[in-house]
């Protein structure tokens, strides 16, 4: 059946960018590729009305694969700040972890911009001021959706393949139209949900302490009484200008108040926090123009590992759509675009083929679980892990329990495997004697991660073998899940 489109992507967000862009430069022939983005053309790539909330930071890996995959090389003025890796430091600050290596701090208002101008290049269309409302579907096939246009119009769409990249709390997503759909359509709120919310200020430099900030390096702050069940950070933009904030999960902020007698708010612990930092002084709102409608907001970010599964009969999902932000650290900029150029790579194939189904979409979940998700749904066991461990055993633990071998599969975004909590080993014996709930559970956790990580790049090659699969995932994760309730 002829199609209004071929593609018609449902955000006009990073990775739907990303996607739509991937789509064009891979398709031999000419595709009518539609991008659907509820913000108005000198704001492409909003997140929401406070702007382009985010932690802004990506490894250069990251970058570098997007220039190899699909030929296109961001630099100065969207690369606003490079850097030299990631620090987490322990809630004492005495104990540090490097990870991820070199990357970027981004200027995610002149990126969304500069990422509407490539896609236009390669003759992707844009509808802006206009919201995705619901599906469309056809014989088990979603074809299309039926959009509010600016002047409040409801119009439908059809398409042979949609995108759905319209954040964590996707409508589209949450009411998809087929009956039996291996994809979740809910995340669990209460626990897989963090609030987050940053600054971008300007300051004065105080006081030197490169725990506090470092022109060089993203700093990661892991404290329970700071950022309850989440972490704080101070990610440099120059060398007097920060991008700065903390997240917390909602249920861990409510025990926290309880243990500490306290009645803060998540703006009242990031305020509290900024002020708190010794380095930063006279700080105020960015002023540069380039940070203009971006220097202060709030958002929510799914912290679990990807959607089980990402596709349906022409129906796909991409970046918060799918919850692929890291559990650990809810970096979401990484992972969005190494999925989104799959997709994209996966989805220019079946235009080529002509073939829209599940079957030949799945090559998304397949190549997208075994290269870079495999080790999500182990970060999510060691994530719900730390969020119940109070300050004084995550600092023990990352001074006397990691080892050298630990802090390198770190720095490589690996899960530790905590070799150094071994009662056989009798340098380690009073230290673990000592802190034995923690030793324990630790080895626990390292245990469960190895399982995890084998299990999910064993991810099926079609469908067919999907549901054995899944069932075992849960198994091995309501597991974990039970013991860190």
């Amino acid at each position: 059946m002829s199609r209004d489109y071929d593609v018609i992507v449902a955000g006009g967000g990073l990775t739907g960018l990303i996607t739509a862009t991937t789509i064009a430069k891979f398709t031999k022939q000419n595709k009518r590729i539609l991008v659907i983005d509820r913000n108005d053309e000198v704001n492409p790539a909003r997140k929401n009305i406070s702007g382009w909330t985010c932690g802004d930071a990506v490894s250069k890996r990251s970058i570098d694969f997007y220039s190899k995959e699909v030929g296109i090389t961001y630099e100065s003025p969207e690369l606003e700040h490079k850097v030299k890796g990631v620090v987490a430091f322990s809630p004492d600050r005495e104990t540090k972890v490097s990870f991820d290596g070199e990357g970027y701090v981004l200027n995610r208002k002149l990126l969304g911009l500069r990422q509407v101008e490539d896609a236009k290049k390669l003759g992707v269309e844009f509808l802006f001021q206009t919201e995705s409302e619901k599906l469309l579907s056809d014989n088990g096939y979603i074809t299309g959706v039926e959009i509010l246009d600016k002047d409040k119009n409801k119009k439908t769409l059809t398409a042979n393949v949609v995108v759905d990249a319209t954040g964590s709390a996707s409508k589209l997503r949450q009411n998809l139209p087929l009956a039996n759909s291996f994809m979740e359509k809910q995340i669990d709120r209460e626990n897989d949900m963090e609030t987050t919310g940053r600054y971008i200020l300007e300051f004065d430099s105080g006081e030197t302490d490169t725990s506090l900030y470092d022109e060089d390096y993203c700093i990661i702050h892991l404290n329970q009484d700071i950022a309850p069940g989440g972490y704080a950070w101070v990610f440099p933009k120059s060398d007097n200008k920060v991008n700065i904030g903390l997240g917390v999960q909602k249920k861990r902020l409510v025990t926290r108040n309880q243990r500490l007698g306290k009645n803060d708010t998540l703006q009242s612990l990031i305020d509290e926090y900024i002020s708190s930092n010794t380095s930063i002084k006279n700080y105020r709102i960015s002023s540069d123009v380039d940070d203009s409608g971006n220097t202060r907001g709030n958002w929510q970010v799914p912290v679990r590992r990807q959607n089980d599964c990402m596709v349906e009969n022409g129906y796909v999902i991409v970046g918060d759509a799918a919850w692929l932000p890291r559990p650990i650290d809810a970096g979401g900029i990484g992972p969005g675009i190494f999925a989104s150029v799959i997709a994209g790579k996966t989805i220019a194939n079946a235009l080529e083929a002509e073939d829209y189904s599940q079957n030949s979409l799945w090559n998304y979940n397949t190549e997208y679980v075994r290269n870079y998700g495999y080790q999500m749904a182990s970060f999510e066991i060691l994530r719900r892990f730390l969020q119940i461990v109070l300050n004084e055993k995550i600092s023990y633990g990352m001074k006397h329990f990691l080892s050298a071998d630990d802090v390198e599969k770190i720095t490589s975004r690996e899960h530790p495997s905590f070799d150094k909590v071994n009662m056989f080993n009798p340098l380690m014996l009073y230290k673990i004697l000592t802190h034995w709930s923690l030793a324990k559970e630790l080895r626990y956790t390292a245990t469960k991660s190895n399982q995890l990580v084998t299990h999910s790049q064993n991810y099926p090659e079609s469908p067919e073998s999907f549901p054995e699969w899944q069932n075992k995932l849960h198994l091995l994760l309501n597991d974990a899940y039970s013991r860190f309730s």
